[in-house]
């Protein structure tokens, strides 16, 4: 069935809590867009068949009781995992987000995974990034600040993984020292992931997940450099990430 905007599809439940921004940020670049509870997809799982884009955004599911993302991941592995499988083998696109991240790789559809900080403490702040890896989510960023807001965003990797992962472009951003950390002396890496990684892609980059917020970076105003760039930015850093998920349908006329 074709539509006239790319639909998606936003989970919530259980302590997703950034469903409304990420919500807000694909309506904003022209998406038709739905959250819906797991439970709600679990009792209608062919709903997914209509949908082009499927986000698991930030949050706190289940409190991070059993580690983030874990115990969502196991709900959805349970009983919606034929319907994952089918929704991955069509031209789609996933992206997970801080909490989100943390359960696609929980789910076994990125390499990795993910553990406290070497802190041990939450973190709250803005981070540059770089652009490593070839996506359809990351077209024409070769660099980006966005914020970070999470306790267990290191990103671990063994080192055999790592090197699979750099063959195949799986690397999709690095932590690195730009405006951010220049203007405000802040330490690049600040969760300690391997190999500066902060977000990674599969099935040839339409499946993204990474640790910043780019729905929190939607406008100028929203960065800690506003002030500095005002008469430059037209529009926030994280726009960009959504707009390329519309621009991909659009471009490619692929839905069905």
């Amino acid at each position: 069935m074709k539509h006239n905007k790319p639909k998606i599809i936003i989970l919530s439940g259980y302590g997703l809590n950034c469903e409304e921004e990420t919500k807000f940020a694909f309506e904003w670049v022209g998406g038709n867009v739905n959250i819906v509870h797991i439970n709600d997809l679990i009792a209608k799982p062919g709903m997914l068949k209509e949908y082009d884009i499927m986000v698991f955004p930030g949050g706190f599911s289940y409190g991070d009781d059993t580690g983030s993302g874990k115990a969502y991941a196991n709900k959805f592995k349970n009983h919606l995992a034929k319907e994952l499988a089918e929704f991955l083998s069509r031209d789609t696109l996933v992206i997970g987000i801080c909490n989100g991240f943390q359960i696609i790789t929980n789910l076994g559809i990125l390499p990795g995974g993910l553990t406290y900080n070497k802190n041990e403490k939450y973190l709250d702040r803005w981070v540059d990034l770089e652009v490593k890896g070839e996506s359809p989510w990351l077209s024409g960023i070769k660099k980006i600040s966005l914020p970070i807001a999470h306790g267990e965003g290191h990103y671990v990797i063994s080192q055999k993984e790592y090197k699979e992962m750099e063959k195949r472009k799986q690397i999709a951003f690095t932590y690195t020292k730009g405006e951010i950390c220049n203007f405000q002396n802040l330490e690049k890496n600040p969760n300690g992931s391997d190999y500066d990684i902060a977000g990674v892609l599969a099935y040839n980059g339409r499946v993204l997940g990474l640790m910043p917020h780019p729905e929190r970076a939607m406008f100028p105003h929203q960065s800690p450099l506003w002030q500095m760039n005002k008469t430059k930015q037209k529009e926030g850093a994280g726009l960009q990430i959504f707009k390329n998920a519309i621009n991909y349908f659009r471009k490619n006329k692929r839905r069905k």
